[in-house]
């Protein structure tokens, strides 16, 4: 009986911290998965970029900078995906988040401020990781084909290109969410999106829009863009691109801890 008794004694206390970050990445993946409007940018609206833009473009009878068009989109198109989940959709479902005093109220839980945050960047690595399976699936099967001559530069500069990426967008949604009223987070955070997809250098290589190239390789989309290009149509890592997203990032990032507030 002593022995049956001790077995269910009960253990207060808070779990492992890497039990409740996983926990907590879990939960924010299914609610981004499961939110209409952030599949729709996370996915159909990529998707509808790349073919729509490789059917306009073979009709055209259009090479992009000497190469094939959707083997210049497809990597363009993927960084584009690589924004939209870690600026706008993140920008937007914190903003709300705060709104609503969910964060707050996960503060005051056993999970600590870093794990909450720990826990948004596993689940926005998901979901960015779920985004380029489905786009990498699209664009083979439009007839697009990844340099392959050196993989591992390939696959190496593809992996940084998208973690600096993910890490400057994802920075700079946070910032945005932190300073702004939810309703001014979502409006903003859809109009960059917009106007960079439009003319911020991700969709299409920057040397498409002649003297501006000059100012916008240096916006945080071009320099992804740039870089995504470079891995899997040159097989090259282009570095200049990659410290402009990691200053990009290390900006945001300052800007964040400065200024964002957690309700």
């Amino acid at each position: 009986m002593n022995d049956r008794t001790s077995t269910f004694t009960p253990r207060p206390g808070a779990a492992p911290l890497s039990r409740q970050v996983a926990a907590q990445a879990r939960m924010e993946t299914r609610l981004m998965l499961r939110n209409g409007e952030q599949l729709l940018l996370a996915i159909v609206i990529p998707v509808i970029v790349l073919v729509g833009g490789v059917a306009g473009a073979d009709r055209l009878g259009l090479d992009l900078d000497g190469h094939r068009a959707v083997d210049v989109l497809t990597p363009g198109v993927l960084a584009l995906a690589v924004m939209s989940t870690a600026f706008t959709s993140t920008a937007i479902a914190t903003g709300f988040e705060r709104r609503y005093g969910v964060i707050k109220r996960l503060g005051a839980s056993p999970l600590p401020r870093h794990g909450l945050l720990l826990g948004k960047v596993l689940a926005l690595l998901n979901v960015v990781a779920l985004q380029l399976v489905v786009l990498v699936a699209v664009g083979l099967a439009l007839g697009w084909r990844p340099t392959l001559e050196h993989p591992a530069t390939t696959v190496g500069a593809t992996l940084l290109a998208v973690a600096a990426g993910t890490w400057a967008f994802a920075s700079l949604g946070l910032f945005v969410a932190g300073v702004l009223r939810a309703e001014a987070t979502l409006a903003l955070a859809n109009l960059v999106y917009l106007l960079l997809m439009a003319a911020g250098g991700v969709v299409l290589p920057t040397s498409s829009y002649g003297a501006a190239s000059t100012v916008i390789q240096w916006l945080p989309s071009a320099a992804l863009g740039d870089a995504m290009r470079a891995a899997l149509v040159d097989a090259h890592l282009d570095l200049t691109a990659l410290l402009v997203l990691l200053a990009w990032g290390a900006v945001g990032t300052l800007l964040t801890a400065r200024t964002f507030t957690w309700e």
